[in-house]
């Protein structure tokens, strides 16, 4: 089994985990930091970063699909992977790829206008826009269990917003609504977030592409909405005037390795941890970006309603990724659900799994002593990019 692999003598469970819990924390740091550090006229523009995002995962993702196919097949074959990557529904994935490029402009609006702890709380809204989202397009149901974590989440994110008596005090009209603006758009972020991975399931359904072909298709895409919606139409004359690296420097590299990076993150937490310990480190995450921030930055504020809030919502994404109990399914039985189960790899769902077979399809093996196979969480999606 795969968890039994190591790096150093370490598990690629924790392996995987320690490197998501870092990654989570820093780029909401380093992305916050890019922006609030240096003065507005030197700021570097958001559309640069994303396209730069995209072009290193889709570098990182071809590489990861040749290095698959040389050890299945022996070699490279070119041809064979052109024609894994622009096969009859790759088109599909235009929608998914211009909603992520919109998503990831604006997280950078988004952490220019709030303190880096009230976006890393407020952004787990996604968590709940992805749910409703699978309820009321996927016609999914969720337990009861579910629906309480997300009601906690949504008391957790509201209470977070409560100005605290000194804010609500020294705050002008301007900083208030650049706090409105900011939080319009993790709201917008979060909408599309859920729209894109739920969709993005809808279309993969059925399908046998691989994790990597289908990041490479979604980069791809991407690429060419970051350029054109971007670079081209929203910062097209800036960018003529003074350059498409004007004001980088180490902290903005820093914040785009770290979004190029995510996605592949999750991946290989999918495959090599469970959703409880993924659970379990995403609200680590938030706890560092919180800490990190009141060190860093001084507009960072704490208040009771805070910390109130973010105490919800560390427990709601906690509950929310605990798995519900299943029935036994018999492995060779429910046709019709084999290509959910394949599913469960290709987009990334946090769900616990241990068995792969022959086929590509995931099975969680029973600890009862019973050959049965229980059946995998289809309600979990979330589809990190």
């Amino acid at each position: 089994m795969s968890t039994k692999q190591s790096l150093f003598g370490v598990p690629y469970k924790y392996v995987s985990l320690i490197t998501l819990v870092v990654q989570n924390s820093t780029l909401v740091v380093v992305m916050h930091h890019s922006r609030v550090m240096v003065p507005k006229d030197q700021q570097f523009y958001a559309s640069t970063a994303v396209f730069l995002a995209e072009l290193f995962k889709l570098l990182i993702s071809l590489y990861m699909a040749g290095r698959i196919q040389i050890a299945e097949k022996g070699s490279l074959n070119i041809y064979d992977l052109y024609q894994d990557l622009f096969s009859n529904d790759a088109w599909k994935l235009l929608i998914p790829a211009a909603l992520y490029t919109v998503q990831n402009n604006l997280q950078y609006v988004a952490v220019s206008l709030l303190d880096a702890a009230t976006f890393s709380v407020t952004y787990q809204l996604k968590i709940l826009t992805t749910a409703l989202f699978s309820v009321i397009l996927l016609k999914r149901s969720l337990s009861g269990m579910k629906w309480f974590s997300l009601v906690l989440l949504t008391l957790g994110v509201a209470l977070v917003q409560l100005p605290s008596d000194n804010n609500s005090t020294t705050k002008g009209d301007n900083e208030s609504m650049e706090r409105f603006v900011g939080l319009g758009a993790v709201a917008v972020a979060c909408v599309i977030s859920g729209m894109a991975g739920v969709y993005f399931e809808k279309v993969l359904k059925g399908t046998h592409a691989s994790i990597w072909t289908r990041n490479i298709q979604l980069s791809f895409f991407s690429l060419f909405t970051a350029l054109i919606m971007g670079v081209w139409w929203k910062d097209g004359v800036n960018v003529a005037e003074k350059g498409f690296f004007f004001g980088y420097n180490m902290v903005v590299w820093a914040a785009i390795v770290c979004q190029a990076i995510g996605g592949i993150i999750v991946a290989l937490v999918v495959k090599y941890a469970d959703n409880i310990l993924k659970g379990f480190a995403t609200s680590i995450s938030i706890i560092l970006s919180f800490l990190a921030s009141l060190w860093i930055f001084t507009d960072t504020s704490i208040s009771t309603a805070f910390l109130a809030g973010s105490t919800l919502v560390l427990a709601a994404t906690y509950i929310y990724s605990l798995p519900d109990s299943t029935p036994i399914i018999n492995k060779d039985t429910e046709k019709d659900e084999e290509a959910s189960h394949r599913l469960y790899v290709l987009t990334q769902i946090e769900d616990q799994h241990d068995e792969e077979d022959e086929k590509g399809y995931v099975y969680h093996l029973n600890n009862n002593g019973s050959n049965g196979y229980t059946k995998v969480n289809q309600i979990d999606l979330h589809v990190e990019h």
